[in-house]
């Protein structure tokens, strides 16, 4: 048989573990582990690991309406170059992606523009509660995300009777922003200006506790599976495993790798983010709960602002901070120091994310999948500069850090998008397939 492409000699990370094998792509699908023949192209992979794609189910490109801070193609751009084959990327633009409309302009704008496969949640309102059945099952949409507490951008669902009135409205697993909004307002006057390090004193575990014992109890009188997002708290991470049967969870590379006792004041503002980075003990509460396998994925919950509108004085200053392309590279050090193992890792960003969204044909390596592979070299030693960034905010809070483990290839539907740091020619990104929605 003649191939489009043969990754050679490389560690493959297939189903049943690593192996030493050849790996076949035939018309965008892998068509052989374990194969011999000629190629179109060969790439050698000899002393590097061949991954399933990487998949970041969180992030906010900021098109339309924001695209001083991201674009779809920026974003996007960065997430390839870190290794980040396929995105799901939120709602809370302006306008809020919020209609059918509003989820057709997206893809339009999405069409090989963007360097990633990549699927748009729609945002949750109280106006909007009765349509989201019709609305999560557009093609090239992730689901339903539901913010229950104010962050960037005017989507919100605060009260219970409406998260039920959208929770009863569909059957896809339903994103969830876990904040309490009432405890959050009560609790305005915790923040001292000037001071970010009162972030975490204003929005405190149990703003996130809370939202998160009364999502879960919606969820199970309206029968609803949902997956709630950036965890924070370890007492979250152990309620959630209380709730398996309805509730999947995602935890960030930023809250496992930054403890606010340095983070504050070494990072002032671009640390903060919602919800926020909270002490060290909170960071090795989430990852003895990571070991104990409570959350399903990570994201990276990538959410950029200007140089310019961090530089203000808390809280007048935004929350997020940019991690899509740094996502990987951030874990595969934790790997490297030991804290998980590259399968767990494989688990938290591809098989977990194919199981937890219910993906057609992405998220492993196996006969008939699409021929998506994050290749990575885990004895490459650097350091993040700069000038390796490609999001269009210009900035990361992990800039000058030292790591282990770097990604070296994105090859997305048997195209090589990155090699070394460089892209393609142009940009090759579809849409998402779900399990859930009707083929287009």
């Amino acid at each position: 048989m003649t191939y489009d492409l043969i990754l050679k000699n490389g560690t493959v990370w297939t189903v049943g573990g690593p192996i030493a094998a050849d790996v076949g792509v035939k018309d965008g699908r892998i068509a052989g582990i374990g194969v011999t023949g000629d190629a179109g192209e060969t790439i050698d992979c000899a002393g590097l690991d061949v991954l399933p794609g990487v998949i970041d189910s969180q992030v906010h490109f900021r098109e339309p309406g924001l695209e001083t801070k991201e674009d779809l193609e920026s974003g996007s751009r960065s997430a390839v170059l870190g290794g980040v084959t396929a995105v799901f990327e939120m709602p809370n633009t302006k306008p809020n992606t919020d209609s059918a409309e509003a989820v057709a302009d997206k893809l339009a704008r999405a069409h090989h523009r963007m360097w990633c496969d990549h699927a748009f949640y729609v945002g949750a309102t109280t106006a909007n509660a009765e349509a989201l059945a019709e609305l999560e099952r557009l093609p090239g949409t992730a689901g339903v995300k539901i913010f229950m507490g104010s962050s960037t951008g005017s989507l919100l669902v605060a009260e219970d009777e409406h998260l039920a009135r959208v929770l009863r409205s569909g059957s896809r697993r339903v994103a969830i922003h876990a904040e309490d909004e009432q405890r959050m307002i009560a609790r305005e006057g915790e923040r001292v200006e000037g001071d970010p390090s009162s972030h975490p004193v204003w929005r405190d575990d149990e703003s996130a506790i809370l939202a998160t014992r009364r999502i879960l109890r919606i969820a199970r009188e309206t029968g609803r599976r949902i997956h709630i997002l950036h965890i924070t708290t370890p007492d979250e991470l152990a309620l959630i495993a209380q709730n398996k049967d309805i509730a999947t969870c995602e935890v960030t590379p930023q809250h496992l790798t930054l403890a606010g006792e340095e983070a504050y004041p070494r990072l002032g503002t671009y640390a903060q983010m919602n919800p926020p980075i909270r002490s060290g003990a909170h960071r090795d509460g989430l990852w003895h709960y990571l070991r104990q396998g409570v959350p399903d994925v990570l994201g990276s919950d990538h959410a950029p602002h200007t140089i310019e509108e961090k530089a203000r004085t808390y809280p007048a200053t935004p929350s997020g901070m940019p991690g899509v392309q740094t996502l990987l590279p951030l874990m595969l050090n934790h790997v490297a120091e030991g804290r998980l193992t590259l399968q767990h890792l494989i688990e938290l960003t591809s098989a977990g994310p194919q199981r937890v969204f219910g993906l057609r044909n992405k998220g492993r390596i196996a006969l008939g999948y699409d021929a998506d592979f994050t290749i990575v070299d885990l004895k490459a030693r650097w350091t993040i500069e700069e000038s390796w960034l490609a999001s269009r905010c210009g900035w990361s809070p992990f800039t000058g850090m030292a790591l282990t483990g770097k990604p070296l290839g994105t090859i997305i539907r048997g195209h090589r998008v990155m090699w070394e740091g460089s892209l393609a020619a142009s940009a090759i990104g579809e849409p998402v397939r779900f399990a859930s929605v009707p083929l287009a």
